[in-house]
């Protein structure tokens, strides 16, 4: 059996090795099938027609055509190296890093692109390469690589911490515009509407998708009246000053969250997670926070101090704290441990059966609250408002209670005795 090597005529390169056996015609027919094109004649090395198979001898190296002459593969204007453009490795140094490519990956996805024409012919960057011989080019590596991937197999990925931003600018940059304009929709989509009109589910969850766990995600002042945000992850999100009225957070995750300042009136926040959420002068009147347990097993401290206790008695002139809970129904499976509500205003809240111990309740006003059969073992209500309070089956024990009004209360059935040394007015 001979075997021959066949080149496209006039080109020295992309070579196949055959096998010789039959007729010239099929020959011809593997010619066809390993070199693409509708070959039609062969030639020696020396130009001459091969017109019978007999001719040819072991490791002869041919030239097929489609019909045309003969040509010189020596004189091909392209020459060996530059047919070699679309399948030739090279590496780029973008930024200090080292990227391993082909021509063809940059050349073909996007031909009209700036990495289309710097690489489609070689060495025209004879003078720019580092002392390895890598093309260099000064831009952002991290952003560079979802572009190159998408070169390769033409999906847009990013990788968790990169912002789709800084991509957008680099294929704007190196002319991709098929690849700038999903950037331009992923990005667009990530966004929150830029009117007023409350943000749904759906292009809330879109917003978190587009956003690393790593980022803070800052949505402060956005409306999300009515939204369900249930059992989704909330962690360290910032919703200072949000609307956040008649919202279902059932379950939700909001463990380090920012609610200082937002609007939670009427929301639904049952067996939520609010481990460290800030919530100063939050107002979350009619809020329902069911089963809530402030007691942290570390040790840390729940804290809901009041700057100003809410008094109605005309004798006493405490400023009206800003954090409305009124029917906050708090009996909790919530976990709100290092909790800041400066200025709470607790009137009324029903936190019955919560598990409190150790909380900073300090000139909080919790007049007319229900806290029946709570845990407040070393709980801090100094100066705090409990008038009418119904505190009756609770474990007081430890409890700093000096200088509260206890007018009215209720201390029935309490599991420890109420020691005067803890000083009540």
């Amino acid at each position: 059996m001979r075997r021959v090597t066949l080149f496209v005529n006039g080109t020295s390169s992309n070579g196949k090795v055959v096998a010789v056996y039959g007729s010239l015609e099929d020959l011809l027919c593997v010619a066809s099938s390993k070199l693409g094109i509708r070959a039609s004649s062969v030639y020696n090395g020396n130009g001459g027609l091969i017109d019978d198979i007999a001719l040819i001898r072991d490791d002869d190296v041919l030239y097929v055509s489609e019909g045309d002459a003969f040509e010189d593969p020596q004189e091909d204007p392209r020459g060996p190296e530059n047919d070699q453009t679309h399948t030739d490795w090279l590496t780029l140094n973008v930024g200090g890093r080292c990227f391993t490519t082909t021509r063809s990956t940059l050349v073909s996805k996007e031909p009209e692109s700036m990495l289309a024409h710097m690489f489609r012919e070689k060495d025209v960057w004879a003078n720019k390469r580092d002392s390895q011989g890598a093309y260099l080019i000064d831009r952002s590596p991290d952003y560079f690589e979802p572009i190159l991937n998408y070169l390769r197999h033409g999906q847009l990925i990013i990788n968790e911490g990169i912002n789709p931003l800084g991509v957008l600018e680099e294929a704007r940059f190196f002319g991709i515009e098929q690849l700038a304009e999903q950037l331009e929709t992923l990005i667009k989509s990530s966004q929150p509407p830029d009117d007023h009109s409350p943000l749904t589910r759906k292009e809330f969850i879109r917003f978190l998708l587009a956003t690393t766990t790593k980022s803070e995600l800052r949505c402060q002042g956005l409306n999300f009246t009515g939204a369900d945000l249930s059992r989704l992850d909330l962690r360290y999100i910032n919703f200072k000053m949000a609307n956040l009225r008649g919202t279902n957070m059932t379950h939700a995750n909001l463990s380090g969250a920012n609610l200082e300042r937002a609007d939670l009136s009427v929301a639904c926040l049952d067996g939520a997670n609010l481990q460290g959420v800030k919530m100063l002068c939050t107002n979350a009147e009619g809020a329902s926070l069911r089963s809530c347990n402030f007691e942290d097993p570390a040790g840390i401290k729940a804290n809901l101090e009041g700057e100003a206790a809410n008094q109605e008695h005309s004798s006493d002139k405490h400023a009206d704290t800003v954090v409305n809970m009124v029917l906050l129904v708090c009996v909790c499976v919530c976990v709100c441990v290092c909790v800041w509500s400066t200025g709470a205003n607790l009137k009324g809240v029903d936190m019955e059966g919560s598990q409190m111990t150790g909380i900073n309740l300090r000139v909080a006003t919790l007049k007319n609250a229900k806290l029946k059969n709570c845990n407040l073992r070393g709980a801090t209500l100094a100066g705090t408002d409990l008038e009418n309070c119904d505190l009756s089956g609770c474990d007081l024990q430890e409890a700093n209670l000096r200088g509260s009004n206890v007018k009215g209360a209720i201390f029935e059935e309490m599991l420890t005795p109420l020691h005067m040394s803890q000083s009540v007015r």
